[in-house]
């Protein structure tokens, strides 16, 4: 049977391929784009208005996307189901949550009770999305959605248990661990940290450098950035200062130097980071796996107090520093970088390339409610493997709708980055100048999206798995490349892990890049590459992912693994 399959979708392929001009590549691959091709990618209008400020997103592996604001904005502009409105226990008949379906460019309301401002999340190894804390009568809950497709697709909602956690959790990050559970880390004013599913025994645990990294009246180290290495410890960065944190014995291992320059790197002062591409190419993938961390963006001292604080208001200007810190080196050091311009609230987001693209924000003041001026609208992308620092940055087509403040991006399984989002005010206010409340959703199409690129870009025909991946199993995957001659021998194949996206925080992001053994040829469009598999959870913590084909830079549609 999978024999036949095969032969169905190469031979469904080939046919295309053989009238290659006669075929939309788009239809194949990608939804209908603008025609318009702009240098630095290009970006695409999805829905004018969903109702609500995507102030959180999660996709899962469904190719649905999980969408939410807060509870306490009042009424929203998607109005729920008659039958919910009966519930006393939602705050009122409109929405502020929903599901997103990818393919169809559609959505329907979801049902949320207790507030989930400034809340955290992660996807568990089922896949099922568990959503953590946010705000007063939310601030302890734990929310759970299960994708669900068939018959029961237009029933299933939030699962909500307000009462779960040990602790107040209100600005918290979230990362999935080797053996399944869900960390939580932080919080305004929670020094600490618990886990989901609770431990048996004592549910939480104090951690002091929370503490230390507090400034008064400023903060500055709220959704701290959180990393798991490959060697199964914590990396842990609030404010200024980092860890190495062993979360099964409960120590610090060491403390790493602090980032030079003194901008602040955390909420409030709003920067973002990134664990670079794990290379897990070496002989059996077995040898030492090198982690670099990137830390961006930020604001420098004192400059959420003069934009919260002051009459009138001052902006002080973003910081424009990048620091890399090779967190596995016996003595690893800070490599500061600068980008084109200073950006606070912008997203780093692991492109299918391994390239970092830095998105939303703006270049003046900090996060918090109209404390930021001056929106960046040009994207732009970093590249980590060029060898000329000055070339490493490159400067992308700018948006026309700026995302200040409560925006978010994530990955898509396409390629393209989903963006929406931006509410720098107590309430909506669709009034508001410059920065009005932004309900719209748009798609940024990297330059690796445009048709020029259709020739050489792979598709995934099979991947030969008996049922879900194990660590260390070895699998075979097949593609085909449109033009005949264009392959030149070079393909890689990358697992990337889709994020919950908050705050400039993309929780639990993760790129792999496996080893490839061999490539043989199976046809005149057809390829077959023998790959490994990753060794153990701590590279790659059990769950989905999309799994990408690239090709001379040029990423495939993903398709959705297990691990």
């Amino acid at each position: 049977m999978k024999q036949e399959r095969f032969k169905k979708n190469l031979n469904a392929v080939v046919l295309c391929f053989s009238f290659f001009f006669l075929c939309s590549t788009s239809d194949l691959l990608l939804p209908r784009s603008p025609l318009a091709i702009l240098t630095g990618g290009r970006w695409d209008l999805l829905q004018p208005s969903v109702g609500i400020s995507a102030m959180h997103m999660q996709l899962l592996h469904n190719n649905k996307v999980v969408i939410f604001d807060r509870t306490d904005y009042g009424p929203s502009n998607l109005t729920l189901p008659p039958h919910l409105c009966q519930n006393a226990n939602v705050f009122d008949c409109s929405a502020h949550s929903l599901l997103y379906d990818v393919a169809s460019n559609t959505f329907r309301p979801l049902t949320l009770r207790y507030d989930t401002w400034c809340s955290s999340g992660s996807l568990n190894a089922s896949g099922s999305l568990i959503q953590t804390g946010g705000y007063g009568a939310g601030e302890r809950t734990v929310r759970v959605f299960t994708p669900c497709d068939g018959v029961g697709a237009v029933s299933c909602d939030w699962v909500e248990n307000r009462a779960y956690l040990s602790s107040r959790r209100w600005y918290s990050t979230n990362q999935i661990l080797p053996d399944g559970r869900i960390i939580i880390v932080g919080g305004r004013r929670s020094f600490s940290y618990e886990f989901y599913p609770k431990n048996t025994g004592k549910s939480v645990f104090n951690l002091s450098f929370l503490a230390e990294t507090r400034d008064p009246n400023q903060e500055n180290n709220l959704y701290p950035f959180l990393h798991l290495l490959p060697d199964g410890n914590l990396f842990i960065f609030a404010n200024r200062r980092s860890i190495l944190f062993d979360f099964v014995n409960h120590r610090i291992i060491k403390e790493f130097p602090v980032i030079p320059g003194g901008d602040k790197r955390n909420y409030p002062s709003t920067g973002s980071s990134v664990l670079l591409p794990l290379l897990l190419t070496g002989e059996n993938n077995r040898s030492k796996i090198a982690a670099e961390v990137m830390v961006c963006g930020g604001a420098p001292p004192g400059a959420f107090l003069k934009a919260a604080r002051t009459i009138p208001k001052i902006f002080v200007g973003g910081s424009r520093t990048c620091g890399r810190l090779k967190v596995t080196d016996p003595n690893p050091i800070w490599v500061m970088e600068q980008m084109p311009s200073p950006r606070v609230m912008g997203d780093m987001l692991l492109l299918p390339t391994g390239d970092v693209l830095i998105i939303n924000g703006a270049a003046n003041g900090t996060a918090g409610w109209e404390d930021a001026t001056n929106a960046v609208l040009n994207p732009i992308l970093y590249l980590p493997d060029e060898p000329d620092p000055t070339r490493r940055f490159e400067i992308l087509a700018p948006t026309r709708t700026p995302r200040m403040y409560h925006s978010a991006s994530l990955l898509l399984y396409d390629g393209r980055v989903l963006v929406g989002g931006s509410n720098p005010h107590r309430n909506y206010n669709f009034t508001a100048r410059p920065y009005p409340t932004e309900l719209s959703l748009e798609a940024y199409l990297p330059r690796y999206l445009d048709p020029q690129y259709a020739r050489v870009r792979p598709t995934i025909i099979t991947v030969e798995l008996a049922g879900n991946m194990l660590y260390g199993q070895g699998f075979a995957v097949t593609f085909a490349i449109p033009a005949f001659g264009m392959f030149d021998g070079g393909v890689s194949v990358r697992l990337v892990a889709p994020s919950f996206s908050t705050h400039s925080t993309a929780m639990n992001q993760r790129l792999l890049v496996l080893r490839v053994r061999r490539v043989s040829q199976l046809s005149v469009f057809a390829y077959k590459a023998d790959v490994e598999g990753p060794t153990n959870s701590y590279v790659a913590p059990p769950g989905y992912y999309m799994m990408f084909v690239v090709h001379r830079g040029i990423p495939s549609v993903a398709v959705w693994v297990k691990i």
